[in-house]
């Protein structure tokens, strides 16, 4: 198939995340549909979710030609009637719109998909069979039970790193050659040119250090924050740690007795809720940032911080090789002195800082929207090609 097929399609897409969720596949989900849309504006793309909300981010994709959300006729605030919908009546609905292909954003289909149209589903880890304490045992089987389903009857997989990949491979079984690896790049926002005066009122505003480092996500056992709160007691007082995520539960209670007991609370700042536009100025602020993850899928926040020119210290043991290439220094998830001598080699040495960060605007030219729309409609049109053999 040529470019120009695409022309007229219209493409599926599984919207519950992109409307009600505004964190991690939220996002990724928002970038699939405006990567694709400003790809592709000959292809309508249709986002079907059981219920509408107000969704800032997604507002202005919505007002774009090419992408429309269809939302059920049912009540949303009923759970039972969400699954039914998304089980029986949603695949029904594909098939009357004649949709081309469906792709589920964020590691599931319909489980009555099959034989309805081509499908595509985005793996983006299996942490759950990894990292166990972080869940249930009830939510464990339920996402091994949804999840290796969905990757079984899809017509197409795609995982978000290698590392997704050989998990798919190893856990569910997944043929190599029903997976294509696409990489999701950042949100465009984090290339955009963040001057002197945008820096300062992004200081002003949250009252930010004159030094700091930086780690973004939800404190969680697994994402491991813990190292950078102990690296930071091996740190000059001059030097600050911010926390940018959610900051609740009992591993949030560790770290906060942590942070106490090493005499830091007046060096760690945490910040909650804050707008996704103030999120590059605020790595761009920083001396460099941690992602000191025991496990992910991909590790977003490195490519972020990587592009807005911020170095980056993440961990070894999955996949955030793969995310910051050489741009970004590796210690192992248990190295306090290793964390520590590295971060006050980045802080001190600017000659070593500013090298680190070149390579990591390197690194991330990979993880561009037009690799990601380019292998996203290739996978389409594999998915689609399948149906036809």
């Amino acid at each position: 198939m040529k470019k120009t097929d695409t022309q007229g399609l219209l493409i599926g897409l599984d919207g519950k995340r992109a409307v009600l969720n505004n964190t991690g596949l939220g996002n990724y989900s928002r970038y699939a549909v405006n990567i694709m849309s400003a790809a592709y504006p000959g292809t309508t793309f249709r986002l079907y979710s059981p219920k509408n909300a107000d969704n800032e981010r997604l507002r202005p994709l919505l007002a774009r030609d090419n992408v429309e959300l269809s939302v059920p006729s049912l009540r949303p605030d009923i759970a039972p009637v969400r699954a039914f919908w998304r089980t029986f009546d949603m695949p029904l609905q594909l098939k009357r719109d004649n949709v081309a292909v469906y792709h589920g954003l964020s590691n599931e289909l319909p489980l009555t998909i099959k034989g309805i149209c081509p499908s595509v589903v985005t793996i983006h880890d299996l942490i759950y069979r990894r990292v166990k304490q972080d869940y249930s045992a009830i939510d464990r089987r339920l996402y091994d039970f949804k999840y290796s389903r969905s990757a079984r009857i899809a017509t197409r997989v795609i995982a978000i790193s290698e590392c997704t990949k050989r998990d798919l491979m190893t856990d569910y079984g997944i043929p190599e050659e029903k997976i294509d690896v696409i990489y999701q790049g950042v949100d465009p926002i984090f290339s955009l040119d963040i001057n002197t005066e945008t820096r300062a009122k992004v200081r002003a505003r949250y009252k930010l250090p004159q030094k700091y480092i930086v780690t973004v996500g939800t404190v969680q056992s697994r994402k491991n924050q813990m190292l950078a709160v102990r690296a930071l007691a091996r740190l000059p007082k001059s030097i600050s740690l911010v926390i940018v995520g959610r900051f609740d539960g009992a591993y949030a209670a560790e770290v906060k007795a942590e942070i106490a007991a090493l005499g830091l609370s007046d060096r760690v700042m945490h910040l909650q809720g804050v707008p996704f536009a103030d999120i590059p100025a605020i790595y761009a602020c920083a001396e460099l940032s941690t992602y000191t993850s025991r496990y992910e899928g991909f590790g977003l926040p490195v490519v972020e911080s990587l592009t807005v020119g911020t170095p980056v210290i993440a961990c070894t043991g999955s996949c955030l090789e793969e995310a910051g290439g050489d741009g970004a220094i590796y210690v192992d998830p248990d190295d306090v002195e290793g964390c520590a001598l590295t971060a006050a080699r980045l802080i001190d040495d600017v000659v070593y800082h500013d090298k680190t960060a070149s390579k990591g605007r390197s690194h991330v030219r990979r993880f561009s929207a037009e690799n990601f729309a380019r292998a996203t409609m290739a996978c389409y049109k594999k998915a689609l090609l399948s149906e036809l053999i």
